[in-house]
């Protein structure tokens, strides 16, 4: 007997012990086929097969007629839910045939983190290469705040045992376009002021005053917009986010303090007269 015959099923509660059941009902034909098998096989059991699996097997306590019918079992409520559901599925005129399979395995996936860990190697190092050509010994000290915007990044997700997927990798990169986007704003405003005649101090002074405001305005709305996408994204945009807004944290700190800091110390020395920038 096929499913063709089955007209419903569905999931009901006994009101004496609470115990779930399944009663189904069956066509007219199906009525009358049903009261046939269970007739002639009065104490065996009825198997309820889907594309080759056995999902129950009750025993036929009597001729069933009627076209209605229950089965009972020490089931709960959600394998009786599944067991309707394999009912009623094996209605379906359709049979379903796998045309295709595909399966990705975990190389794939490896693969792809190694070339984008390589992709994030390969444009630090360009970013490194072009500070320290573009703008000398302040490009260096601007790499140092680069490689430790990096390190910390790194390191908060240690600490909070995050995963760096491919969406982190990529909001580790822009973190790192935000920190040399800092970095020129600070040396272009020095070498300003070092055109009109201030001294080195002075000039560093002013630099990084009047390039501080811009620094606020832009890492502040790229890092509103990065807990609105943990707020409101899936999960891949959510590992985006917490990288971006860990390294844009972390590039307020270096960019900002860790730099002036050296600027500090070295324009500081005695007999030192010309700024590299």
């Amino acid at each position: 007997m096929t499913g063709e015959f089955i007209k419903d099923a569905r999931v009901s509660l006994d009101s004496q012990f609470n115990q779930p059941f399944i009663p189904f009902e069956l066509t007219d034909v199906g009525a009358k086929l049903f009261e046939q098998i269970t007739g002639a096989n009065v104490g065996k059991k009825l198997a309820i097969i889907l594309d080759n699996n056995v999902y129950s097997a009750p025993v036929i306590k009597d001729r069933i007629a009627g076209g209605r019918a229950m089965i009972e079992g020490q089931f709960d409520t959600k394998e009786a839910s599944d067991l309707a559901i394999v009912l009623r599925s094996g209605s379906l005129p359709a049979p379903v045939k796998i045309l295709e399979q595909r399966t990705v395995g975990p190389s794939l996936g490896q693969d792809s983190i190694k070339k984008g860990i390589l992709s994030t190697i390969i444009s630090a190092a360009l970013v490194v290469l072009f500070m320290i050509v573009y703008y000398k010994f302040s490009g260096i000290i601007a790499d140092i705040a680069l490689v430790l915007n990096i390190i910390l990044t790194l390191a908060v997700l240690a600490l909070f045992r995050a995963t760096l997927t491919l969406p982190g990798i990529a909001g580790l990169v822009l973190s790192v376009g935000m920190a040399v986007d800092a970095n020129i704003l600070i040396h272009e405003r020095i070498k300003e002021e070092l055109r009109f005649g201030k001294t080195i101090r002075a000039a560093i002074d002013q630099g990084y005053h009047r390039a501080f405001s811009a620094i606020i305005d832009s890492n502040l709305t790229t890092f509103i917009a990065g807990i609105l996408l943990y707020q409101f994204g899936t999960g891949p945009v959510k590992g985006f986010a917490v990288t971006l807004s860990i390294g844009i944290l972390a590039n307020l700190f270096t960019a900002v303090y860790i730099t002036r800091v050296i600027f500090d110390f070295v324009s500081l020395r005695p007999g030192f007269k010309k700024l590299s920038i």
